[in-house]
């Protein structure tokens, strides 16, 4: 690769896209909230979270300095994350509540990245997550997922028109501060019936000594606001 080509690509990566229109940015966002509120499609798209769900734990597990072993992404759109360190204190806090405020977070910076025109910027970046996130997945499903996702991450950032990078990107943003609060209700339903006490927000509860309520309530308001707040950036875009 010559020096023009790294010059090139810079500019890509840095530079800014063509303003999208209005249409397909409401079109992207209905056919988020379809892929969110229908169940047949949500049970494929789930995936799409659980890996940032999962990305979350081992990020914010790496930032406190604790071990990360290894994460595992299941069929049912489950996942686990597994980090050695104290089992308590701040880092492990930190490490739990990541989980799931991590896509409606992720959503909010993407919307950042797309108000301020940076699509190609958005694309790579989250290809390059989806690489160092593969180089910790310890299964066969999860390493078969995240090479999915992340292949048509960058097939759609190197090779469709920028019309098409923009639905994209429009779309994938929209899906997660759209989706962000699914996953807690999901979450709320379930622990009705299971009470083991496995959940983040169970965790969370017994490492802080605070009611599982207010967990689940901090989880509903990470996705409302980052809903609010990237939804206004996409639609002023």
């Amino acid at each position: 690769m010559n020096v023009a080509s790294i010059t090139e690509m810079w500019d890509r990566l840095t530079g800014t896209q063509p303003d999208p229109s209005r249409w397909l940015v409401g079109i992207t966002a209905l056919l988020a909230l379809g892929a969110v509120l229908v169940r047949r499609v949500w049970h494929v798209t789930r995936n799409a979270v659980t890996i940032a769900h999962e990305g979350g734990h081992g990020l914010l597990a790496l930032v406190t300095g604790r071990r990360l072993q290894g994460i595992r992404l299941h069929s049912d759109t489950s996942g686990l994350t597994v980090s050695k360190g104290r089992p308590h204190g701040p880092g492990m806090v930190l490490t739990a509540a990541a989980g799931y405020t991590a896509p409606p977070l992720l959503g909010l910076a993407g919307a950042g990245l797309l108000a301020a025109g940076h699509i190609t910027a958005l694309l790579w970046g989250a290809t390059a997550l989806l690489l160092v996130m593969l180089v910790m997945i310890r299964n066969a499903y999860g390493a078969l997922t995240v090479i999915i996702t992340g292949a048509l991450f960058f097939l759609v950032s190197w090779l469709t028109k920028a019309q098409v990078q923009a639905a994209f990107a429009y779309l994938v943003v929209w899906f997660l501060l759209l989706g962000g609060s699914r996953p807690v209700a999901e979450l709320q339903r379930t622990r009705r019936r299971d009470r083991s006490g496995s959940s983040d927000a169970d965790q969370l509860a017994r490492l802080t000594h605070t009611p599982v309520a207010l967990w689940l309530l901090l989880f509903y308001a990470v996705a409302l606001c980052s809903l609010v707040a990237g939804g206004r950036w996409l639609l002023q875009r």
